[in-house]
């Protein structure tokens, strides 16, 4: 009896935990069909009837679905090369033992401390100088180089793969690139499919890069499209398209979380191996 009542007190907290963590996301859903008034004057999570007028406001400003389609151009590619190279990167750290692989762990480590946001003027002038500004390029290479993804991955090659399996590899005559597709990439695809979900998420919502790198509005990406509504002069009258364009641009995100969770949960128990 005593393990039920447990049982449903800790029920009962998570409920109420999700609800908690729910209640954003459903304030801004129903404030995308709230006018700039009502959102300044009230709180409420009824939704009204000023949908229609917000779409209209948010398209005067700028196209949606150029904005997304921008930001597809750049989200995807970055986060496919980053997850596969920063595997690349982990294996080699973590699987092969030669001089100075303490050293560039390191390095990776400082690396992961220092914002990006301090190299962006010299980051702008190389791209300059290489004439990429307007590019897609600046924006989807960089993310090859993820310090977190490959210490994370890293961590991950340590803890989940027996050495065992890729020296049984080696002595089968197996080529290292076929024993890293073949045997590593399954075992790993729990951590991929995290780390990538985190990078689409950081490069769908990448904002200062592309507003510096960007001089175009046909090339725009969303979040930047986005800040038109935020730093236009009728910031009241605009307050239900911007949180009609930010529910909008949620979607994707949730799309892809739905996509690739259950290859975490299905990935952690078909890559379990025991020595």
């Amino acid at each position: 009896m005593g393990y039920k009542i447990k049982k449903g007190i800790l029920y009962f907290l998570l409920i109420l935990l999700a609800v908690t963590c729910l209640l954003p996301f459903l304030l801004m859903v129903v404030n995308s069909t709230r006018s700039g008034a009502e959102i300044s004057t009230s709180f409420t999570f009824i939704p009204s009837h000023f949908l229609k007028e917000n779409w209209e406001i948010m398209t005067g400003y700028f196209n949606l679905f150029v904005g997304m389609r921008n930001s597809v151009l750049v989200s995807v590619p970055a986060t496919l090369l980053g997850a596969y190279f920063s595997a690349l990167t982990a294996y080699a750290l973590a699987m092969y033992k030669f001089h100075g692989n303490k050293v560039i762990f390191g390095a990776i480590l400082v690396f992961m401390m220092i914002p990006g946001q301090l190299s962006l003027i010299g980051f702008y002038q190389l791209c300059t100088k290489l004439h990429l500004v307007n590019s897609y390029i600046p924006l989807i290479l960089p993310a090859v180089a993820s310090p977190g993804t490959v210490f994370f991955l890293r961590q991950y090659i340590l803890s989940s793969l027996p050495p065992s399996l890729v020296e049984a590899a080696r002595i089968d005559g197996a080529p290292e690139i076929y024993s890293f597709h073949k045997i590593v990439l399954p075992i790993i695809s729990p951590a991929m499919a995290t780390m990538g979900i985190m990078g689409f998420i950081g490069n769908w919502n990448s904002y200062p890069l592309p507003m510096i790198i960007l001089n175009k509005n046909e090339k725009f990406t969303l979040p930047v499209m986005m800040a038109t509504l935020r730093a236009s002069l009728d910031m009241v009258r605009n307050q239900g398209a911007t949180y009609l364009a930010v529910t909008i641009s949620v979607i994707p995100i949730l799309l892809v979380f739905c996509t690739f969770s259950k290859y975490i949960i299905s990935s952690i128990s078909a890559g379990a191996v025991k020595e």
